[in-house]
């Protein structure tokens, strides 16, 4: 049984270069997605974390013994903002909200979904495990790039996307979001790849 490399199937939306801005149009996927508020640093992200993977995982194995497709699990993504994105600090992270996602593919169906939250429920039961959904996101036109280094250090980055769209004539439109690569827990931070997007119109 060959596992299939969605990152690899999808390499315009998660392999972008690392030198120059692109833009795609991001098509509608599914999601296992958890909502919240505060820095990426809060015991509330870390939950929202371990019930995302514990579910994705799950839902990978439950696949690969029902249906005979075997897949690697997808990166974590998150989609940061605050009400008011004219005060969207990267220095005010506390005020931050965000969703943290994982996307699933075709093969994973709603009915699936419910079936492993049970089976997540029966053996470890995370905190927000109740707060996970599975639904689809549409982002349509956005600009991105590759990122490489540490989070601390990628405003700079950010800045490049945005000064890009407003000079080739269009403007924000949508939550900043990013695609992590690595896990930080076991990649040094100048090695982390993370994929930048923002949405256009």
């Amino acid at each position: 049984m060959d596992k299939i490399d969605l990152k690899k199937e999808l390499k315009n939306l998660y392999n972008p270069s690392s030198e120059e801005v692109s833009v795609v149009d991001v098509p509608d996927m599914n999601f296992l997605l958890v909502d919240g508020e505060g820095a990426p640093t809060s015991p509330q992200y870390s939950a929202a974390i371990e019930a995302l993977f514990s579910i994705a995982y799950t839902l990978k194995f439950m696949v690969k013994k029902s249906k005979g497709i075997d897949y690697a699990v997808m990166p974590l993504e998150g989609l940061w903002w605050m009400d008011d994105m004219t005060k969207f600090d990267a220095d005010k992270k506390d005020g931050w909200k965000w969703t943290a996602m994982i996307m699933q593919p075709k093969y994973v169906a709603a009915e699936d979904f419910k079936m492993a939250v049970e089976a997540v429920k029966k053996k470890k039961n995370p905190a927000a495990l109740s707060k996970v959904r599975f639904e689809s996101f549409k982002e349509g036109a956005a600009a991105q790039i590759m990122y490489v280094g540490p989070f601390s250090a990628e405003v700079t980055t950010i800045q490049k996307i945005h000064g890009q769209i407003q000079s080739s004539g269009h403007t924000l439109s949508g939550k900043h979001h990013e695609i992590y690569l690595n896990n930080p827990a076991t990649t040094a931070p100048e090695k982390l790849k993370t994929v930048i997007r923002q949405p256009i119109k």
